[in-house]
This record gives structure tokens, C-alpha cells and sequence, in this order.
């Protein structure tokens, strides 16, 4: 059974709406878009890049805003740091990828590498930061972290922006101007039919 599929099926367990699932079920997700630039070529293998880098840049934007703050009260400040230092180090390598060939060689190379760190990534955050939020919250909390995660992905930046990267207080003040900035940037993007 691949990791995808365990991660699906734990979400599916939990009530809907609670922050942990969306966030599982995202994990899911990511994994299926890391399969899929790796199995495709060329113009496929860009959109599906694509896809994978505006999820990420979105994800790790809403977890930093919503999930760290409650993380540092259960799971403790070294287990948030560990984990925002995790995000900005893969938002740097993530900006650098976006701006090469997704046929190259040194964007596999560079591609396999940083795969390997956000897997790493997911996984703490499953087994550490994840059980922690449960454990301290009571079903209402979680499912009120959904809703503002959720309304915080919509807000998050679509591109990779290393300098509000592993910070809560840079996200809440640059996330929605990098926000606005890079969905008017994907927008000409996929009416000019460009990457």
C-alpha cells in the first residue's frame, strides 16, 4: 500500500472540516503530483510541476499561519522551529526549480533531492506535529483550524517566496500581496499558454 493510500485513509477517519485531515489528504496529494512529474515529459510535465509547486507554495504558506501557532503550544517550540526551518530550506530549493527546465537533467537531479526532503517533512509532521495538535484540541478547534487553513490557502501565495519562508509573522504580513502578485501572474500565464 503506498504512502498516498495510508494517508488518505487516515484522513478519511477523522472528522470533516478538522485540520488534520485537509492537511493528510493534502500530503496524499502531493505525493500523487511528485509521481506525476516524475512519470511525464514536456508540456504535461510542467503543468503537473505546476500544479505540485503552486500546492506546495499554498500548503506550507496555511500551515505556517495556522497550524505552527497551536503545534508550539503542543508539540513545543523545537518540534515548530524544526519543522519552519524544514519549509523555508524546501521554499528556496522549490524558487530555484521553478525557474529551470523540467526536462533537464539537473532539474531531475535537483528534483529527486528536494522530493526526498518534503517526503521527510510530511512524515515528522505526521508522526510529531500532527498527533500533538489532536491531542490538545478539542473537536471544535480542529475543525475552526480547517476553516481558517482552508481561508488561508485561498489568501497564500501560489509561488514560492523564500523571504517570508519558515516565518508566521512574514506570511500574515507579505502572503496576501505575494498572494495577489502571483495569481495575476498565473492568470496571464495560462491565458498567454505559457509556464
Amino acid at each position: 500500500m503506498s504512502s498516498a493510500t495510508k494517508e488518505r485513509e487516515e484522513a478519511a477517519r477523522l472528522p470533516e472540516g478538522d485540520v488534520v485531515r485537509i492537511l493528510l489528504e493534502q500530503h496524499a496529494r502531493i505525493r500523487d503530483l511528485f509521481a506525476g512529474v516524475k512519470t511525464s515529459h514536456g508540456e504535461q510535465r510542467q503543468e503537473t510541476f505546476d500544479e505540485l509547486r503552486a500546492l506546495l507554495a499554498v500548503h506550507e504558506t496555511a500551515e505556517e499561519m495556522i497550524l505552527r501557532p497551536t503545534a508550539k503550544k503542543t508539540a513545543g517550540e523545537a518540534e515548530t522551529e524544526a519543522r519552519n526551518h524544514e519549509e523555508e530550506e524546501a521554499t528556496k530549493v522549490l524558487a530555484q526549480l521553478e525557474k529551470m527546465d523540467v526536462d533537464s537533467a539537473e532539474f531531475d537531479t535537483e528534483f529527486a533531492a528536494f522530493e526526498k526532503s518534503v517526503i521527510d517533512h510530511a512524515e515528522h509532521e505526521e508522526r510529531e506535529e500532527f498527533p500533538a495538535v489532536r491531542r490538545g484540541c478539542e473537536e471544535g478547534e480542529l475543525k475552526g483550524m480547517g476553516t481558517r487553513l482552508q481561508m488561508a490557502e485561498k489568501m497564500a501565495p501560489t509561488h514560492p517566496h523564500p523571504t517570508a519562508a519558515g516565518s508566521p509573522a512574514a506570511q500574515w504580513m507579505a502572503g496576501p500581496i505575494a498572494s495577489m502578485i502571483d495569481r495575476v501572474k498565473d492568470s496571464i500565464s495560462s491565458k498567454s499558454g505559457g509556464g
